[in-house]
């Protein structure tokens, strides 16, 4: 590939790694300010997952323009992550909504006692 088809290339890789690291950065922000456990569940969860699929077009894009063929092996991780991140976060909050209520502490009703 020519010098200026790689330039633009290494400019959109680098932008696409700079918003992974915004995104986990804010990601950890999240877990740093929010009060309690069920409002930082949702900060890495989805920051986390945004950002690595950033990373995984920033390395699909540079493979891309450096082989001439799209390493179509990468979707793999980005659909792994997809299903794992969001079941991974609904089982960690039914485990801390069933540990409260096993404390007493007050928390939401569960779906089938609401009036």
């Amino acid at each position: 590939m020519s010098a200026l088809g790689a330039s633009w290339a290494e400019w959109a890789v680098a932008a696409l790694l700079l918003g992974s690291a915004a995104l986990v950065l804010s990601a950890a922000l999240g877990l740093w300010r929010l009060p309690d456990f069920f409002l930082r569940m949702h900060a890495p969860a989805l920051a986390s997952t945004l950002a690595t699929w950033l990373v995984s077009g920033a390395t699909l894009l540079h493979f891309w323009v450096r082989g001439g063929t799209p390493p179509l092996h990468l979707a793999l991780i980005v659909v792994v992550l997809s299903i794992t991140a969001p079941v991974t976060t609904i089982v960690l909050a039914r485990a801390a909504l069933f540990r409260g209520r096993q404390r007493g502490e007050e928390l939401p009703a569960a779906l089938g006692e609401r009036d």
